[in-house]
């Protein structure tokens, strides 16, 4: 079924689901990095219908997540109606307003204490096998290839040798490892300025958690803090980090930890996941056409040059990076000068 003909069956199924007689007049909003449409009903109170095909998706898990969390006091959208089968929701309208349209250098301070405050929510649900694979070495080595892949390969065209490929194995390594003496707890794995919506009088709700997993306790706050959307000072965001992790271990999420240590599993978690966003976004203009990514990526190269010159052991990587891939990707047409990207603050 094409795009069109599942629009209208969805159309339909919201109609049916709402006993509205007739199908529902939906319309389109923006979508996410992933392979979900969403619309807006034009009911009272209006509704989001979602299409997501069950052969790229999992309906039924995100049906089983948002759930989960809801029942222990995260506001995710409730589902109002679910065909799993086919593909169809209709959840609760969250509204337009993301965090990141509220976030200037003033609001930032009250906001991220509202959403950190969420965070800590989340950290203390208790583990649900069944719902919460591991975030495993194996997934968090694959997610960083993508970098190798679709960034080196598919839009640079170029060709590692040997001796870059050991360096890249080496330089993951480290950041596995990294990630595997830290606590762990439930990962949201996407938790940022564009996933988190700001309603007037009520707690932010969640969206875009149906990848959460069982993982890193660092990788929600460092996709926060450091958000591939919106850059702050280093010495704010290290106020934060800090300020976090007493709360986290006041509140048992964790074992006290060496506030230094924190901030190294904190760096290299971030180092981790821009690795892998600087495929992502490639991938995503590349492979599925969605054009709008690439200009983001002079931030992440700064957080991942920034970050990994401060550490004497990602020194070959650092070198490499400035020096074989920065001179092939600068004459591109999105790309600006990393070293200043993100200082114009709202």
């Amino acid at each position: 079924m094409d795009s069109d003909s599942r629009r209208d069956a969805l159309s339909e199924w919201v109609g049916e689901a709402l006993d509205m007689g007739a199908p529902a007049d939906l319309s389109p909003l923006a979508g996410d990095a992933g392979f979900r449409r969403y619309f807006r009903t034009q009911t009272e109170p209006p509704l989001i219908a979602v299409d997501t095909p069950p052969q790229l998706t999992n309906p039924a898990r995100f049906v089983a997540l948002a759930d989960y969390l809801r029942r222990n006091g995260i506001h995710t959208p409730m589902v109002v109606a679910a065909d799993t089968a086919e593909g169809y929701l209709l959840l609760e309208d969250l509204g337009d307003t993301q965090l990141y349209s509220v976030l200037n250098s003033d609001s930032v301070e009250g906001l991220y204490a509202e959403v950190m405050s969420e965070l800590l929510c989340l950290q203390q649900i208790p583990f649900e096998e069944q719902l919460f694979p591991t975030y495993s070495r194996e997934l968090l080595l694959k997610e960083m290839q993508v970098m190798p892949e679709w960034l080196v390969r598919e839009l640079l065209s170029y060709q590692l040798g040997e001796r870059e490929e050991k360096m890249l194995e080496h330089t993951f390594e480290l950041l596995l490892n990294s990630a595997e003496e830290q606590p762990h707890t439930i990962v949201h794995r996407d938790y940022h300025s564009r996933n988190l919506m700001i309603r007037d009088g009520e707690r932010p709700g969640i969206v875009d958690f149906q990848d959460a997993v069982w993982g890193p306790a660092t990788y929600d706050l460092v996709s926060l803090l450091r958000d591939c959307y919106i850059r702050w000072p280093r010495e704010r965001v290290e106020r934060w980090v800090l300020a976090y992790a007493a709360t986290a271990e006041a509140a048992g999420v964790m074992q006290p930890v060496d506030p230094q240590l924190y901030l190294r599993w904190f760096d290299w978690m971030g180092l981790q996941r821009h690795i892998k966003v600087l495929g992502l976004f490639p991938r995503l203009s590349l492979r599925d056409g969605k054009q709008g990514y690439l200009q983001h990526l002079p931030l992440v190269i700064r957080y991942v040059l920034e970050t990994a010159g401060r550490y004497p052991e990602l020194k070959p990587f650092v070198e490499w990076f400035s020096g074989t891939l920065l001179p092939q990707i600068e004459p591109l047409p999105w790309y600006c000068d990393y070293r200043c990207a993100g200082d114009q603050l709202k």
